[in-house]
């Protein structure tokens, strides 16, 4: 057996210190850059940098939503599960509908998958609203449907439907019609809850 680092604050350090030794961070504004730390510690690949798309506002109107007590809105429950409730600066509502029974009852309805139905069940809490989507490419095309439908717009996204069936074309469509929304998303296949959770923790992080 080798011997192994067992040290938790040092395993902490080491692995930042080698993200940054490693990453290529110096296109990200300083507020944003922490955030692509926090993507790439979340899946061990430091070019995520090569794909992070962002809006220049992203981290500030995430943090002034969640400051002025905005709900959290994930589209799938690992995503809420992946979210550091305690670092949330106003305790706001974590929110997932995707489990709630009236999601799969309206996607049978709807023809679409249950993590659509559970955006549709939360849209009457859009407007100014932190959106965390990480699982269902379905997910975020329904959010920008919406929009187009004239619900307001949440304050930003984060994260990123990961998948190979409409995860990039999802996010690409956001990037080039964002519909009055900052948001700060991986582009392509890649994505998925635990990157679009700890983009939440890290400006909550950061707005603490």
């Amino acid at each position: 057996m080798l011997d192994y680092l067992r040290d938790a604050a040092e395993i902490y350090r080491q692995s930042f210190a080698t993200i940054r030794a490693e990453a290529d961070l110096s296109r990200f504004p300083a507020d944003v850059e922490p955030v692509v730390v926090r993507l790439i510690h979340t899946c061990g690949q430091v070019d995520v940098t090569e794909h992070v798309a962002y809006t220049d506002d992203v981290v500030a109107r995430a943090g002034e939503a969640l400051s002025a007590g905005a709900p959290v809105l994930c589209d799938s429950s690992m995503v809420a599960a992946g979210i550091a409730a305690a670092r949330l600066p106003t305790h706001n509502q974590v929110v997932s509908l995707v489990a709630d029974p009236r999601a799969a009852q309206l996607a049978a309805r709807l023809d679409t998958t249950r993590s659509a139905a559970g955006v549709q069940l939360w849209a009457d809490r859009l407007a100014g609203a932190v959106l965390a989507i990480g699982n269902a490419p379905t997910a975020l095309f329904r959010l920008l449907e919406l929009l187009d439908e004239g619900y307001p717009a949440p304050a930003a996204v984060l994260g990123g439907p990961v998948g190979f069936v409409g995860s990039a074309q999802s996010k690409q469509e956001l990037i080039d019609r964002p519909r009055g929304m900052s948001y700060l998303v991986v582009r392509g296949r890649r994505g998925g809850s635990a990157m679009a959770a700890a983009a939440v923790n890290a400006i909550a992080t950061i707005t603490e």
